[in-house]
């Protein structure tokens, strides 16, 4: 399969003050910060999680490669609160893609913010020619884990792929 070049998405307005888009450049601070304090504050740090991920201090470079896309949540002021994205899922067969790096602020979360990021990451990689996307989290985030659910994505027994994330536990598959 020969997956296209993310097209940058148009930004959305998702709710008052607040904008959906593709990440900028000049994002990267912020979704870096972003990354570790959400991480952090879940207790996922160390070997085996995607906090030690070298793409985490350049997300825009590391997605604006084939068959990835990445977006933030931004308010209109300028402030990034949130961040998602999906990309080719590193030691699977083509087709399959991952839900990475979705990660929001407290401020932001239990506000419909989720839902409107998943959607738009799926969206995205059925553009891309994805036929089902995978997710790897832990079970501590059990608001998350709640919001895939919802969202249709089955738990499996053991992860896919090659993500290097040993440490997370909890594992989801859903069909495009």
């Amino acid at each position: 399969m020969n997956y296209q070049t993310a097209k940058p998405a148009a930004t959305e307005k998702v709710a008052p003050d607040f904008l959906l888009r593709p990440i900028q450049v000049t994002d990267n601070p912020q979704v870096a910060r972003i990354i570790r304090t959400v991480m952090t504050e879940f207790g996922c740090v160390g070997e085996g999680y995607s906090i030690l991920d070298a793409e985490v201090d350049d997300m825009h470079g590391a997605y604006a490669v084939h068959g990835s896309a990445f977006f933030v949540v931004e308010k209109t002021d300028g402030e990034v609160l949130g961040c998602g994205g999906i990309g080719p899922l590193s030691g699977s067969g083509e087709g399959t893609c991952e839900l990475k790096k979705m990660y929001f602020l407290p401020e932001l979360r239990g506000l419909g913010f989720g839902k409107k990021m998943v959607t738009t990451c799926l969206k995205k990689a059925q553009e891309l020619g994805y036929h089902q996307c995978y997710l790897e989290t832990v079970d501590r985030m059990v608001q998350a884990n709640l919001l895939y659910q919802k969202m249709g994505f089955d738990k499996i027994c053991s992860p896919m792929g090659a993500t290097g994330h040993c440490s997370c536990d909890a594992w989801y598959v859903k069909a495009l």
